[in-house]
């Protein structure tokens, strides 16, 4: 058996794959997946993980990036680039880093008839795999214009199926090793849930069974069971989500015969959790210790940026001359009001209710609106009001208080980019230490 040890020689998609081998040896480390486009978050995500030597692994979602460009305007290729572009410019060697499509399927274009969904959803995996994305999420589980609602365990397999096999077919033509696949769904959607949390249950042992089966027998008949080694994890509801202004943390008793499952039938196997933003340390841990080896995140990271965007907007108010208290939050709320379809569903309550959750709530849907032309703008003014600047301890203690410590310790610079890269690192921390080192 390979180990999945931090000294190991071995690439970053073997030490991806081996990580159910080393779960069923006893050993808990764990795979942290970084679902964001902002150019900071992907870099504390690569130097977080470089680090402390574990996988840097950076993810897009088939909304964000596809060969239509997604709602980044980026296709695959596209997002690679800018990946490496800054792996490079932060000294993270490219062939350490894993890069990740997640829910690859129709679900952009499930509003056509499943068969043109399905064509679209083909090209995109393959473009993926042909750009060498080495850890595939297959996810065929939306319901398209013409489908039954929901979709059957087997049509959902044989659509995977088939998305598997492009992006076997893309790998090969793109130069890459064949690439490693993570199987099942997850409910609510990414991102956040947009309801109320009465409705989360931890996924039953025998529906986790149940949608191995379907996958088992659907790659036998798609002549793809070879693949099977390469499939590394199962995506599952251990219990935890979270909304604007509410979180479900994870309950290990709750997830007891979930995971008991995975250990006595499964061990070939590892679960990946999606939504773990906001759990605390020891979840994390707990999470990692009962199998759910491969924890995503991605909103937590991006409202921990936005967190720190407006500290800083505070200080430079104070020490600037010239510079309006407010300037970001007010440019923020006025590119919201211009496109309500990016938070619109995710809030409720009066105006100033609603207000509270378009710049502060859990889901982060703020997010969407950074690459806005004023926002960016906005953005650059506070930077460029802040550069060469030491930020004194005092105003970051009370504006940025989470930072305040690394700061003082002198292990973070008080300068305005790298208190930025330092939020988001802070906020990778927890998942960092849920690592279990061999």
């Amino acid at each position: 058996m390979r180990s999945f040890s931090r000294g190991a020689d071995m690439s970053a998609l073997d030490r991806f794959i081996a990580l159910p081998s080393a779960h069923a040896a006893g050993h808990r480390p764990s795979l942290t997946c970084v679902c964001s486009a902002h150019p900071l978050v992907i870099e504390a995500g690569l130097i977080e993980a470089s680090s402390a030597g574990q996988v840097p692994c950076i993810e897009a979602t088939c909304n964000q990036v596809n060969q239509d460009g997604g709602y980044t305007g980026m296709t695959p290729t596209d997002f690679r680039d800018l990946v490496m572009f800054i792996a490079d410019k932060v000294g993270v060697a490219r062939d350490t880093i894993l890069l990740g499509g997640d829910h690859l399927g129709p679900n952009p274009w499930r509003h056509l008839p499943a068969a043109e969904a399905m064509a679209k959803a083909l090209v995109m995996t393959r473009a993926y795999g042909a750009a060498g994305f080495s850890k595939i999420h297959l996810d065929a589980s939306m319901s398209c214009a013409d489908d039954l609602t929901p979709l059957s365990d087997h049509e959902i397999a044989t659509r995977a199926a088939a998305l598997m096999a492009q992006a076997e077919d893309g790998a090969q033509a793109g130069g890459h090793p064949p690439p490693a696949y993570i199987i099942g769904t997850e409910v609510p959607v990414p991102g956040g849930a947009s309801e109320g949390h009465a409705h989360l249950t931890v996924t039953r042992a025998e529906d986790a069974a149940q949608t191995v089966q379907a996958h088992v027998d659907a790659l036998a008949a798609a002549n793809l069971d070879h693949v099977w080694p390469r499939i590394v994890g199962l995506v599952v509801q251990p219990g935890v989500e979270f909304g604007q202004i509410e979180i479900d943390r994870y309950g290990a008793q709750a997830a007891h015969e979930l995971a008991a499952w995975r250990g006595a039938n499964a061990a070939s196997l590892v679960f990946e959790a999606h939504s773990t933003d906001y759990q605390t340390a020891e979840a994390l841990a707990q999470l990692v210790q009962d199998g759910f080896a491969i924890l995503k995140v991605g909103p937590g990271l991006t409202f921990a940026l936005r967190e720190a965007l407006y500290g800083l907007d505070a200080i430079a108010a104070e020490i600037v001359e010239g510079y309006g208290a407010g300037t970001l939050p007010a440019t923020m709320e006025a590119a919201m009001a211009a496109n309500p379809q990016y938070w619109r569903a995710y809030v409720t309550g009066t105006q100033t209710q609603q207000k509270t959750q378009r710049h502060y709530g859990l889901s982060d849907r703020i997010r969407y609106l950074w690459p806005d032309p004023k926002a960016a703008a906005a953005v650059d003014q506070l930077m460029a009001a802040l550069d060469g600047v030491d930020l004194p301890w005092p105003l970051i203690s009370q504006h940025l208080g989470r930072l305040a410590d690394p700061v003082g310790d002198a292990t973070l610079k008080p300068t305005a980019r790298d208190l930025l890269v330092g939020a988001v690192r802070l906020a990778l921390k927890p998942y960092t230490d849920a690592y279990q080192a061999v």
